[in-house]
């Protein structure tokens, strides 16, 4: 049996199909910079960085002769801040060897209407509330929240992302710098 293994070990070495060298290539696969890529970045369109959930109790009491009436209502939203590709002026993006300069619009808010009203609940209510009372007390929830989400800290984290997410896109398409401003710088 071991001699049978020997046999078909040496006959296999010796007139087996020999394999020619293998050749292997490794091509350049960096994105030369074409209008198409550039386009299509921008056709993005808006580009979200920092999502803030919030919500907030807002309540209001009108004082009557016998009782008050009072109304109090919980907002649930979530605001997105990012960046809006179409804000871009003509020549957003500046290539000089292997280097890019990148200028984005500000960080902003994409959505204002980010109160999602199906999930507001009515905490408490008393007596008689119009439509207007209620719209009163939706834009004081909408105030509150805005001030709360555009905070410079939000602002800041979402603008990191921005910068961070926005270079390694780049550099990943073969750019060996890349630097990146805001507009309202």
């Amino acid at each position: 049996m071991v001699a049978l293994a020997v046999v078909a070990l040496t006959w296999w070495l010796l007139f087996a199909p020999k394999h020619t060298d293998v050749e292997l290539a490794v091509a350049d696969d960096r994105i030369d910079e074409t209008p198409q890529v550039v386009t299509a970045i921008r056709q993005v369109g808006q580009w979200e960085f920092l999502a803030v959930a919030q919500e907030e109790l807002v309540d209001t009491t009108r004082r009557g002769l016998f009782s008050d009436d009072h109304l109090a209502r919980i907002y649930y939203g979530t605001m997105r801040l990012g960046v809006d590709l179409h804000q871009c002026e003509p020549g957003w993006l500046t290539v000089v060897g292997d280097s890019l300069s990148v200028t984005l619009p500000g960080i902003t808010l994409l959505d204002r209407d980010f109160i999602d009203e199906t999930r507001t609940q009515s905490f408490y209510e008393s007596g008689r509330w119009s439509a207007a009372d209620r719209e009163a007390l939706f834009r004081r929830a909408h105030s509150r929240m805005m001030a709360r989400g555009m905070a410079p800290h939000n602002m800041q984290t979402a603008r990191q992302q921005a910068e961070a997410q926005f270079r390694q896109l780049f550099m990943q398409l073969g750019y060996a710098r890349v630097g990146i401003v805001f507009a309202t710088d």
